[in-house]
């Protein structure tokens, strides 16, 4: 009895979440009103209501849109999302694939266009291939595998460097030893030759 409490619970306290309106945005009706927010790929809201009709997203700061952000909303008619900053590289797959399977009536895609990379600046996002996207992600990949090259490179140097500095101040070391040695070897030397000295005076005046 007690599981389907909870269960019961678990539902409606969900279900709330599903309806209530996000965050930043204004719901009127079925409508859920996030444009002009300033709002970004990490300060979009995580979901909509369930029954939203129609999503404006347009004139943010969204350069992609979370996976799955999109899919569970099976009543969604229109979804303005122009005038944001798209950024045409591995994110941007599940947009363009979003928007492939919108029906050609729609115009959603309209104003959805690629801002970065240069190559790909002002070509919309639902027209691209995915050998583009694809090409983009691999000159990521190209550029950190080039920038842990650099540092691994940077690092050695730096090794190198310092194990040149230690063998310098082992020699200089080793060679400054070997002179304090021979400086006291030489003044227990002459000490003992002073002391020879000393004795031979003696000698004589006991003669």
């Amino acid at each position: 009895m007690k599981e389907f409490l909870f269960l019961g619970l678990l539902l409606l306290f969900g279900g709330q979440r599903s309806s209530a309106c996000p965050h930043f945005c204004s719901c009127p009706g079925s409508q859920v009103d996030c444009s002009n927010r300033s709002l970004t790929s990490s300060s979009l809201p995580s979901s909509f209501p369930a029954g939203t009709t129609e999503l404006r997203l347009h004139s943010n700061q969204l350069t992609t849109l979370p996976n799955g952000v999109l899919d569970g909303l099976t009543s969604l008619r229109s979804v303005s999302l122009h005038g944001n900053p798209w950024a045409c590289d591995c994110g941007i797959l599940y947009l363009r694939a979003w928007l492939l399977r919108q029906p050609s009536s729609l115009t959603t895609h309209l104003g959805v266009n690629c801002s970065s990379p240069p190559s790909l600046r002002g070509r919309l996002v639902v027209y691209l291939t995915e050998e583009e996207v694809l090409e983009t992600c691999h000159y990521w990949y190209c550029n950190l595998a080039l920038a842990s090259q650099v540092c691994l490179f940077v690092f050695v140097v730096v090794q190198a460097a310092l194990l040149v500095a230690l063998i310098v101040f082992l020699r200089r070391f080793e060679r400054l030893s070997k002179e304090a040695r021979r400086t006291t070897e030489e003044s227990f030397t002459a000490g003992e030759g002073l002391r020879e000295n000393e004795y031979i005076p003696l000698k004589d005046s006991s003669t």
